[in-house]
This record gives structure tokens, sequence and C-alpha cells, in this order.
């Protein structure tokens, strides 16, 4: 699953009911869709969910870092699945030349052998309170965009206050519908987690970046971790005297197997969707925020791999970087190509007109709403120079070279007034400079600042340039600041924080304040456009929904991602696509007669593909591990053969609505039971957190059956399998 600036207009909520495998709904309200949930098959009650009275599914699901990805419990001892992509940080951090858990995998025999996992944190949630009411209690049409935020704010922070005293909670308020209405949320936070289990690169990551976002799909996308506590199972820091959690709800697995059309629902964090924006957002985020970061991205990636594909070394220093940055790289170009596929903005068109109509027929509402859309076209319009510069800042200087947010960070260590005010940056110091190169981020700093200067107005230069010229070019800046600066090498950095008075005048850090005070200049003066945009959007949603109401008083509404909890429901479904993949599709997942993609794939052709890509450069991300070929061509299966087909399904589609956040997510059946795990969507409907399409939007993902094969059989840990509640 990082998505800058987004809102957008879903065209089927807007001129179809909404159909029961679109939406992200918020599990408090989700009684509401209870009728559609068991016309397809669900056998439980909303209170099975989401219950504040007695445990429910929601004591069994979890996010990940507070958001990052979704994890859920699978045993009495606090077991927790969720995808090898989301644990690829935590096995690259962990991982050694020596003791390599990315290339080789990771298999814990025992408690003590779980190894603790540095700064992750699993967040559960207790229970959700609309307080609109509370929170826009002093709100005033007469505020400006700014006393209204503050007031919001001063309130919402009175409520997390209210609702987290005398407790190991943490809270938050959150938006939704842009500003119409507010929900708190409250969590428990555990932050000793340790890593138990993950396969090996190549079953875990099994078709590297080519097989990104791609159907048919044969990737053992798994990893497994474990939650401690203290002795008296509440929330702790590390300390060798914790204990396992004691599970208040975990999820029982099924093998009993799927079939086409069963019910199937997907719990997690999704991060953010962009369901409800006006063609003017939508042109914004093709033109300005997709097309920069896949020209930015493409040149960070081509060097990053240039260094990757020589050094062993590099490659597992930048193994994690170089996967989150091609992650969305790929996701941009694919949501640009359907947004216009799909022809969103003439849909768009249509449903302004709509809106307008309704508004211009009563006086009172074209007194309320009538230039909420002229204010979105108008202050994007206007901003449109800052906007591009913005990104061009984002993409390319503070997610360009390290050198930039190392210097941030030291920055904020040592400022009173932040909150990393007393951090151990020996510590810090350890962590970075262990995935670190100089000689990659001087590359990335000199070509990464080329493109800014060569795509922004000049308005918006760095003071720095100035000196950049003056020293003959970013090149002969970048060599003398790499030689000198300590944020480019450990023993300099390790020597200059003891005297960290002279730390601010080091290059770097001169680097740094300059380019974050352009950032400033650009935000500051891009401020009123926002503010605009903001009430223009505020307004809109308002319009629209009370329009929607009146046409359908049983219209229901789900608010656009925003890292809070959701479900999601709909069923196990493949799809049609009318062109011919160019990829390649294996015999068990697709017709080439009928275009039909099947929603599933099996184990038998896992070999089809490494056959496939020999000889390719693509050979390394297809190779099979020695060990679960063996397991392939014996067909030791054990108890996890689908007992239809023979043979272990490996992975399987669903139409359920999700977005990145939602990676690890649980895919539970109608009694409750997992059946899988949440990895991807598909490479055919990548407009999908602008628009859902029901026809070829699908959720990839992991079948249960083929993680507790590789468990059982390729990891021989016997003990995770006996944990577990498996139904059969």
């Amino acid at each position: 699953m990082k998505r800058l600036f987004s809102l957008v207009l879903a065209i089927l909520l807007l001129f179809s009911s909404v159909r029961a495998d679109e939406g992200m709904w918020l599990l408090s309200l989700i009684g509401k869709n209870y009728q559609q949930m068991k016309a397809l098959g669900f056998k439980l009650t909303p209170e099975d969910i989401y219950s504040i009275n007695h445990s429910s599914m929601k004591d069994a699901v979890a996010a990940m870092d507070h958001g990052m990805c979704t994890m859920e419990l699978v045993s009495p001892k606090g077991l927790l699945l969720t995808n090898h992509h989301c644990g690829f940080h935590a096995l690259q951090q962990l991982s050694t030349l020596q003791n390599n858990y990315l290339r080789d995998g990771f298999w814990a025999r025992s408690y003590q052998e779980e190894l603790p996992v540095p700064g992750m944190t699993v967040w559960f949630l207790v229970r959700m309170e609309d307080v609109t009411n509370k929170v826009l209690k002093e709100v005033t049409d007469t505020m400006s965009e700014a006393e209204r935020e503050a007031v919001i704010r001063k309130i919402s922070q009175k409520l997390v206050k209210q609702a987290t005293d005398g407790t190991d909670y943490e809270a938050e308020v959150k938006e939704m519908f842009d500003g119409n209405q507010y929900f708190l949320f409250i969590y428990k936070v555990y932050k000793d987690i340790r890593l138990v289990g993950a396969p090996p690169e190549a079953i875990g990551k099994f078709g590297g970046d080519v097989d990104n976002w791609m159907w048919p799909r044969h990737t053992g996308d798994f990893s497994i971790f474990r939650i401690y506590t203290a002795p008296d199972g509440s929330p702790a820091k590390y300390s060798p005297n914790n204990v396992p959690l004691e599970a208040k709800y975990y999820l029982p697995i099924s093998i009993k197997g799927t079939h086409e059309g069963d019910y199937a629902q997907i719990m997690g964090f999704p991060g953010s969707t962009s369901r409800y924006l006006t063609t003017w957002e939508v042109k914004q985020v093709m033109n300005h925020e997709n097309a920069i970061r896949i020209k930015v991205r493409q040149e960070k990636l081509n060097i990053l791999k240039s260094y990757m594909d020589k050094d062993p070394k590099i490659r597992l220093q930048y193994a994690s970087k170089y996967a989150g940055s091609s992650n969305y790289y790929k996701y941009s170009i694919g949501q640009n190509r359907d947004l216009k596929r799909l022809k969103v903005l003439k849909e768009k068109r249509k449903v302004q007109r709509e809106f307008m109509k309704w508004v211009k027929a009563d006086p009172k509402r074209k007194a309320r709403y009538g230039k909420a859309l002229k204010m979105i076209r108008t202050a994007l319009k206007k901003s449109a120079d800052m906007d591009i510069a913005q990104n061009y800042w984002f993409e390319a200087i503070y997610l360009g070279p390290e050198i930039i947010r190392e210097a941030l960070h030291v920055m904020n260590a040592l400022s009173p007034m932040a909150g990393g005010h007393g951090e151990d940056l020996t510590k810090y110091a350890n962590e970075f400079f262990a995935n670190y190169n100089q000689q990659v981020d001087k590359d990335l700093f000199v070509n990464l600042f080329k493109l800014y200067k060569e795509n922004v107005d000049e308005d918006y230069y760095p003071s720095v340039f100035k000196d950049i010229k003056e020293k003959g070019g970013f090149q002969a800046y970048a060599d003398s600041l790499y030689s000198h600066s300590f944020l480019t090498d450990k023993d300099r950095f390790l020597k200059a924080i003891k005297n960290p008075t002279d730390i601010m005048s080091d290059p770097g850090m001169e680097l740094a304040r300059s380019v974050l005070a352009t950032y400033f200049e650009i935000q500051k003066k891009k401020q009123q456009y926002d503010d605009q945009r903001r009430k223009g959007r505020r307004l809109f949603m308002e319009g629209y929904m009370a329009m929607k109401k009146q046409q359908d008083p049983n219209y229901l509404f789900y608010p656009d991602a925003n890292s809070t909890e959701r479900l999601t429901y709909g069923t196990i479904k493949g799809y049609y696509h009318a062109e011919n993949p160019n990829f390649y599709t294996t015999t068990d997942s697709y017709d080439p007669k009928t275009h039909y993609f099947r929603p599933y794939t099996v184990i038998d052709t896992y070999l089809d593909k490494e056959k496939h890509y020999k000889g390719t450069p693509y050979e390394k991300d297809f190779t099979v591990p020695a060990k679960l070929r063996k397991l392939i061509e014996t067909k030791d299966y054990g108890q996890y053969a689908d007992p239809k087909l023979g043979t272990i399904v490996t992975c399987f589609l669903t139409n359920n609505d999700i977005t990145g956040g939602n990676s690890g997510s649980p895919v539970i059946n109608g009694e409750g039971q997992l059946i899988g795990l949440a990895f991807d969507g598909n490479w055919e409907a990548m407009s999908g957190d602008i628009q859902y399409d029901p026809a070829l939007q699908r959720t990839i993902c992991v079948d249960i059956r083929f993680v507790l094969f590789l468990i059982d059989k390729y990891g021989e840990d016997h003990r995770l399998i006996k944990e577990m509640k498996i139904i059969k």
C-alpha cells in the first residue's frame, strides 16, 4: 500500500445504488448493511463484528504502526499474521549479511528465539464514537478556515484527553466527509512486537516488481509476529520479562475450501481513498501528483537498481527502500491509464451539472452551496504552480536523498520544541548508517535536485541553489557536501553529537534549513487557496449528501478511507477483460478464449512461472527455492490441498473494496473464519482509490491454506500450527 493531497468522486456511488462489493464501512454503523451481507452469505451478526460489551472481530484486527498495514490475531497467545511486504522492513532491519532473513527466511522454534522488532507498534480499536455535535458545537459559518480549525482542534484535544486520562489508551478525532462528520477513535497500543516467522523473499515476494499489482499471482505474501505484554497483561516496552499476549479474541482458520461466489469480507485499516472529488481535482491528481511521482521515481529507482545489482550489501541496505518507492510508482502509472479509460472526467462533469441543477432549484440551497464548485476550481487554478513545486519538493527533495530527512530528524531531536527532544542520537546513528551508502545518496542528490530545478518555477528555488551555482553545479557541490557533512559518515556523526552546539553550521544542516524554508514559503503562499478549496469541498460534500438523501432517504454513504478501521464485504469472484494481457498468465487462472480471469491460482503452476522467466532479466524474481520445488514435485501437501482440486490454492480474488493500509487484512468467510490475507489490487483497476469499477476491481489474496502449508511443510514450524484453531 503514501498518497498526497487527495479526495475524489466515485461515479458509481453517484449514479446507482451502493453495491455490496463497493464501500469501506465504519464498523459501528455496519448494521445498516446487514441485510445485504446476509444475502451474500454472512451468517453472524453485526455484534460479532463490533461490540463494546463483549469480545468481537474488531479485537482480533489491528493496525501495524498506526495504519501502515493491517494484522490479525490467530492464536490465544498473541500470534499475528500480516503480509510479507508489511514485515519486509522488520526483516531487513534484523538481517545481516551473515543472517540474511530476507534471503533465507526466518522461523523461531520457541518463544526464546522470537526477535524483538525495534519501533514496531500494534494498535487495536477499543471503541469509536460519533462526536460531530461536540466538535462542531462552537463552529459558526462566519469563521475563517483557520479559526474553524483552531476551534475543532481545541475541542478534539479535550475529547482525546477525557478519553485517555487514567488509562493506557491512545485516542484521536478523525474527520469524515470533508469536515461534515467527526468520530473519536480509542486504541490500545502494544509496543513489544517480535518476529516469529517469514518465508524467504523468493516466496514472500515471488514475482518481484514484475508481478506487482498483477493477476495471476502465486506469491506467499505473509509474515508472522507476536505481541508481548507486561506480566499483568498491560502494554509495555520490550523487556525479557514480558510474556505473550493473552488474546481477547482471535480468528479461527478454515481449511475447508472456498468456491467462486462464496461470501468474503475484509476488515482492516485502509489508508486513503479519494471517492468524492471534482473534475479539477482529478486533473490535479493526474497531471501533478501522479505525473511528478512517475517522473521522479523513475530516476530514483534507476539509480538504486544500478547499485543494488552490483553489490549484495547495498541490495540488502536498500531492498525495503526500493520496494516502497516502486510500489506507488507503478500504481500511479496504472491509475492515470485507468482514469482515462473509464472517462472519469466526462462522468464527473455530468455529476457536477446534476448537483448545480439541484442547487439552483431552491434559493436557500443556492445561497449555501451555489459557490462551492467555483471555489474549488478557482483555488486549484490560482495555486497550480505552487502545487507543482510542492509535489516536486516532496518527491525529489524530501523523499529523494536521505541526507535531507536525516538532517530534519537531527533538528527535531535537538530542539526543545520538538517531540523528539532527548532522543538517543547514538542509537539513531547505528540504525541509520546500517542501511546507508554515501555514494548512492550523493547520486540521488545530484540527479533529483537537478530534476527539481529543471521542472519548478525559479520563484520556488531554495536559497541554496545560489551556492550550488557558485560552487560549479550540483556535482561539485555534492562532492564537497558529502565529503564534509557529519550527516554522511557515521564516525563524523558520532563525533559531532558530542558537541551539538556546532552542528547547525554543518553544510548538510544548512542545506536542510534552506529546502525546509522553501517548503514553508510554498505552503504559506498556497494556504489561502488550500483554505478556499477546503471550504468549497466541505460545502459541496454537505450539499451532495443532502441531495442524495432527498432523492433516496435510504441511501447509504461511506466516508473516504483515512486509516480508521473499516469493513468491506462481497464475494470470491473472477473478472472478464477484453484485451489480451501483455504479461504472463498461467493456465489455471486465465481462459484466452473467453478472456476470463478465474478467481484462483494453484501451486501446480508455480513452477510454470519459473520456467517461463528462465533466461530473462526477471529470472531472479521467479526462482523457486529447492525445498519448495521438491514439495511441489512430490505433492507433499499434507492437509492443505483443496478437496475438490486435489492441490493447494495459492491465491484467490474477491471483489472487496480495499486500498493501501489494507495489506495484511484478514479475508473472512460468512462464519467468521479466516480464509486468506489481502495483499494487492489488480492492474486492470488502478483507478480504485478514485473510482470503484465493479466489473474489474478485485482484491488479490493469499490463500490461508498456502500460508499454513508453508509454515508447516516448508518452515517446519509445527508449534505454530498447534497454536491455531484450524477448522477442517
